[in-house]
């Protein structure tokens, strides 16, 4: 992925740290990512590398962008 594709198409995804589980679970936005036009993968930027807890990839929408990303 070129610059110019990470600004002039939209992330389909917004990648999240999350610390804890269940309803407790804290969900921390930390990156994009953008589907390769061939479908075959995906280009990720991400603003931080956190060490511990997990790293999830949730498709940017309305829910998502509301409930802080969490299911």
């Amino acid at each position: 992925m070129t610059n110019e594709t990470s600004q002039t198409r939209k992330p389909e995804y917004r990648i999240y740290h999350v610390v804890g589980q269940g309803d407790k679970a804290i969900w921390t936005p930390i990156g994009a990512a953008w589907e390769h036009r061939d479908q075959l993968g995906f280009a990720v930027r991400l603003d931080l590398v956190p060490l511990t807890g997990r790293i999830v990839m949730r498709v940017i929408g309305e829910t998502t962008e509301t409930n802080g990303g969490q299911p």
